[in-house]
């Protein structure tokens, strides 16, 4: 019974792309050539996203369509983010979702699926003229009409071409509805080798993120360690050996520098103590991402405004990588930015494939001009949140704002 109710929405699906399939399709594609022929004016660049858009919502519905008809798992679409920082960033951006191929495939479905209603409609009038037909030796006329035509057949071979007619029409509309749920799951299903090897790759980069983030913060450490605390120290082990020398000559000296040195190991352990936080957040475990980057605001010296909506705890990997994005935008905009006010928003989100994830953007209002560069503090970012399967997009034109955006998955 199941099967026959999925059947009969398939022909229903069919009938109504059918009548409306390929009116869309052609109504977008004018719109789209109108506004390419017409780039040198405005209106074209009114009419060519507006295309582009158009297609996106035909991908997006055919992939819900096709998912909600047959019950299976049509992979979300994913919209490709521009690493670029320049004012060609939103270009590249939909350059690079326009040649995406799963957008293509949808609307390949979804054209084929509008081929075939086109072919069901006059298959659905075919039963409908045989269902008649049959019956009609039943009546008294000589001659019976065939409906929707002008034509006439005796009535003795009436049924024969009524049960014809309705067959061939009914095997018609079944072939294609089967026709249209192996080629519809075909282009948006992916089979198990091509999720498997979509799996590998995705496991690939995040191992390959997890090991240059590694490799960024142990080189981080070093650099912090010999630049501030090794110097320390030093001066430590050469002030206490100059009043060990002096103690007896000169004591009032030899206990300048014992407190000289004390002081320096007071600032030596804030120093290691700034390294360690760089390592781990203790607050961050004991109270969660919402009071670990209060306190990372609380400290910054350009006000920070802090907007969290977090529906519960996500994994340490999926909070630190957060957190520490979240303390790279602070101290860049410090340093760099010439910013007068840092806005933090932190959410918890929903994907349409039920499962969870961290969003957090941070934006300052000073000058932009931020790049991603091989090596530095973003690029370490970036690495570090790929690690756990998220990803991290900036934008900063010049003139400003700079924005960092990250997205991970709270299961990482």
């Amino acid at each position: 019974m199941h099967r026959i109710s999925r059947l009969i929405a398939t022909v229903a699906h069919l009938a109504l792309l059918g009548a409306v399939g390929i009116p869309i399709l052609i109504t977008i594609l004018t719109v789209g050539a109108t506004g390419i022929g017409t780039l040198v004016v405005v209106v074209g660049f009114l009419l060519v996203p507006l295309a582009l858009l158009a297609m996106l919502g035909v991908a997006w519905f055919e992939r819900e369509r096709v998912a909600g008809l047959y019950g299976v798992d049509v992979p979300p679409a994913v919209f490709r983010r521009s690493p670029r920082t320049d004012w060609l960033s939103l270009p590249h951006r939909l350059l690079r979702i326009v040649t995406d191929g799963q957008h293509w495939r949808a609307i390949l479905s979804f054209f084929l699926a509008s081929i075939f209603g086109a072919f069901t409609l006059p298959l659905l009038s075919l039963i409908g003229i045989g269902i008649p037909l049959a019956f009609a030796g039943l009546g008294d006329a000589a001659t019976v009409g065939i409906p929707l035509t002008s034509l006439a057949v005796p009535v003795a071979w009436s049924p024969l071409i009524g049960l014809v007619a309705f067959v061939g029409g009914l095997a018609g509309t079944i072939g294609l509805a089967m026709a249209h749920r192996s080629v519809s799951t075909g282009l948006l299903v992916p089979d198990d080798r091509e999720r498997l090897e979509q799996q590998a790759r995705d496991e690939r980069e995040r191992r390959h993120g997890a090991v240059r983030a590694a490799d960024f913060d142990r080189t981080r450490i070093e650099r912090d360690l010999h630049d501030g605390v090794q110097p320390r120290l030093v001066s430590i082990a050469m002030q206490l050996g100059m009043a060990r020398d002096k103690i007896e000559s000169d004591p009032a000296a030899a206990m300048r520098l014992i407190d000289e040195a004390h002081a320096s190991s007071k600032s030596a352990v804030t120093e290691l103590r700034q390294v360690a936080r760089g390592i781990h957040v203790a607050v961050l475990d004991d109270r969660g991402l919402d009071a670990a980057v209060s306190a990372l605001a609380a400290r910054s010296v350009v006000p920070v405004e802090v907007d969290a909506r977090i529906e519960g705890r996500c994994s340490r990997d999926a909070e630190t990588a957060v957190y520490f994005a979240i303390a790279e935008g602070i101290t860049n905009a410090q340093k760099h930015a010439r910013a007068s006010r840092i806005r933090v928003a932190i959410r918890t989100r929903r994907s349409s494939s039920g499962t969870d994830s961290l969003w957090a953007r941070v934006e300052d209002d000073g000058i932009g001009g931020a790049e991603r560069q091989s090596g530095g503090g973003i690029d370490g970012l970036a690495h570090r949140v790929a690690g756990v399967g998220g990803t991290l997009t900036m934008t900063s034109p010049a003139g400003g704002p700079t924005a960092i955006e990250v997205d991970v998955p709270c299961a990482s």
